[in-house]
């Protein structure tokens, strides 16, 4: 549950629409979680975030505390994908990430209707991601040195 004194206001916007600010907001969060959190150097700017919708979850005090991008058809698999999907550690454990993802899913269906969400996954984290009706293609890999799946909501 999120706590009460907790209010997110939640964005999405498209690469062209994001303002500078918001842009490195949204690179810091990442950079601070993938990066330095998890201890995994890689490469974050992609290619993708400019064929990507960005739904940030603002506090008021905190700044940018949750965030996925929104990946259009075809480019990171046939279907729609939600990647980046990050909460910072000011606010876990508060049902912020839960918000996130049924948000994001809500997101993807206002933009695309009901399609199917494809996802790479942490491993770890397939209980989460389940739970929003996802599930495992049987597809597992290796990307940065940690074990992910890929993971299909239809």
């Amino acid at each position: 549950m999120i706590n009460a004194f907790m209010k997110i206001n939640w964005k999405l916007k498209p690469f062209a629409k994001l303002s500078l600010q918001e842009l490195y907001d949204i690179m810091v969060l990442r950079q601070a979680v993938f990066i330095v959190e998890q201890d995994c150097p890689y490469m974050d700017a992609d290619g993708k975030d400019q064929k990507s919708h960005h739904f940030m979850g603002y506090d008021d005090k905190l700044g940018l505390v949750a965030y996925t991008r929104i990946v259009e058809p075809g480019v990171s698999y046939k279907e729609v994908a939600i990647g980046r999907v990050i909460s910072s550690e000011k606010v876990r454990g508060k049902g912020v990430g839960i918000q996130l993802m049924e948000l994001s899913i809500k997101q993807v269906n206002d933009l695309y209707g009901n399609v199917p969400i494809r996802i790479g996954a942490q491993c770890y984290l397939e209980r989460f991601y389940r739970s929003f009706g996802f599930e495992p293609t049987g597809y597992e890999y290796l990307e940065d040195g940690i074990p992910h799946m890929e993971m299909l909501r239809n």
